[in-house]
C-alpha cells in the first residue's frame, strides 16, 4: 500500500500543475479565473458586490477582495494581486501616480460618497469653541478636500485659489484657533468621540451609521472630481473585461441599489 501511494505521487503532483497551468491560462472573467477587483470596506464592498452579481448573472466573474485602507488597494494593484479597483476619486489617483509612479488610468465611475463635517457634541460649525479639534483625513487629497469643505462652510479662510491640494499652510485665517487633527481616514469614525467634530467620508460615514445629509454639520455638493472611479494598470486599458466592469457600474440596477441602500448619501456616478 505505502509502496504504491509513492508510486501515484508523481502523477498526483502533475495533476495538481495541469489543473493550477489550466486556471493561470484561462481566460480573465470566467469562473476559473475571475477579475479580481480591490474595494474599500463599507460603501465600496457593497456597491461592487451588487455590480458583481449582475455581471454573473450574464456569465462574466469577478471576486471582491476588501481593504481597510487607501493605499494598499493601488499597491496591490501595482503588485499585480488584483486587476482593476474601485474606490477612489481623481485627485487621490493623480496624488498617488505622482508619488509612487504608478501608471494607471480610469475606465470608468463608481459612485459619489459625500464627505460631511460631523460631530457628537456640537450642533453646528459656529458653536465650535475657541481651540476646537477637528480631525480630518490626513492623506493628501482627502485632506484638502476636508479643509475646502470646512473653508467654505466659515471654520475659516484658506488663500485664495486654494484647491483640494490644499494643505494646514494654507489657512490664512483662523479666529477660533481651530486645531487640525489628521488621522487615517478610516480611524476618524472611531475619533469622533475624542474630537470636537470631524471630516469623514460617506464610505465610512454611512457603516457607522452616519448620514451626510441628516446628521453632518456641512457636507458637500455633488462635486463630480470626488466621484470615485474603476482603476486598471495602463496596459489593461483597453481589456473587454474592463470594459465590462465599468459597465456593470453604469447598470439602472446598479443606481436603484445605492438609491435605496444609502438613502441619497451616496450618488452613482454620471
Amino acid at each position: 500500500m505505502l509502496r504504491r501511494s509513492i508510486l501515484a505521487l508523481p502523477s498526483l503532483l502533475s495533476g495538481l500543475a495541469a489543473a493550477s497551468a489550466g486556471a493561470q491560462s484561462a481566460e480573465l472573467g470566467t469562473q476559473a479565473r475571475p477579475v479580481r477587483v480591490g474595494v474599500t470596506q463599507g460603501v465600496h464592498a457593497q456597491t461592487f458586490e451588487k455590480v458583481r452579481d449582475l455581471l454573473a448573472a450574464d456569465g462574466f466573474f469577478t471576486r471582491a477582495i476588501e481593504f481597510g485602507d487607501f493605499i494598499q488597494p493601488n499597491a496591490a494593484l501595482a503588485g499585480g494581486d488584483i486587476e482593476a479597483n474601485a474606490y477612489q476619486h481623481l485627485p487621490f489617483l493623480e496624488a498617488q501616480r505622482a508619488q509612487r509612479g504608478y501608471d494607471f488610468v480610469p475606465v470608468g465611475k463608481t459612485v459619489l460618497t459625500l464627505m460631511g463635517v460631523f460631530s457628537r457634541k456640537h450642533r453646528s460649525l459656529d458653536a465650535l469653541p475657541g481651540g476646537a479639534r477637528v480631525a480630518i483625513p490626513n492623506d493628501p487629497t482627502n485632506g484638502g478636500r476636508a479643509l475646502l469643505l470646512l473653508a467654505q462652510n466659515g471654520a475659516f479662510t484658506l488663500r485664495p485659489g486654494a484647491d483640494h491640494r490644499a494643505t494646514i499652510a494654507d489657512i490664512v485665517a483662523n479666529p477660533k484657533r481651530i486645531r487640525i487633527v489628521e488621522l487615517e481616514a478610516a480611524s476618524i469614525v472611531r475619533a469622533l468621540d475624542d474630537v470636537d467634530a470631524a471630516a469623514i467620508t460617506g464610505n465610512f460615514a454611512v457603516p457607522a451609521g452616519l448620514n451626510p445629509l441628516r446628521d453632518s454639520l456641512a457636507r458637500e455638493t455633488e462635486q463630480s472630481v470626488y466621484t470615485c472611479l474603476v482603476v486598471v494598470r495602463r496596459a489593461d486599458a483597453e481589456r473587454p473585461w474592463a470594459r465590462r466592469i465599468a459597465q456593470g457600474y453604469a447598470r439602472p440596477e446598479v443606481k436603484a441599489f445605492v438609491e435605496t441602500t444609502f438613502g441619497g448619501a451616496v450618488i452613482v456616478g454620471a
